[in-house]
């Protein structure tokens, strides 16, 4: 999986956790949270839905490495 793909399937998934959200609007840098106003229980189902997805575990340790998009796509790709 690429980068390209990573933050597709993210953004999919951001998009039917809060259906609201264009794409367009996702910061790269940003925590998604204060950006989005995601709250935490939007928050958890993406790490899920996106965990489930890449079948790559992301523990609640590391919540705080996948803030952002970009964090979450290079973590994504360093535990790949």
């Amino acid at each position: 999986m690429n980068n390209n793909e990573i933050k597709a399937l993210i953004l999919e998934e951001l998009s039917n956790i809060a259906p609201e959200i264009e794409a367009d609007d996702v910061p790269d840098d940003q925590d998604m949270r204060e950006a989005l106003e995601l709250d935490s229980m939007d928050f958890l189902n993406l790490v899920i839905a996106v965990s489930k997805r890449t079948q790559i575990v992301i523990p609640e340790a590391d919540y705080a490495k996948v803030l952002t998009l970009n964090a979450m796509i290079s973590y994504i790709m360093n535990h790949a």
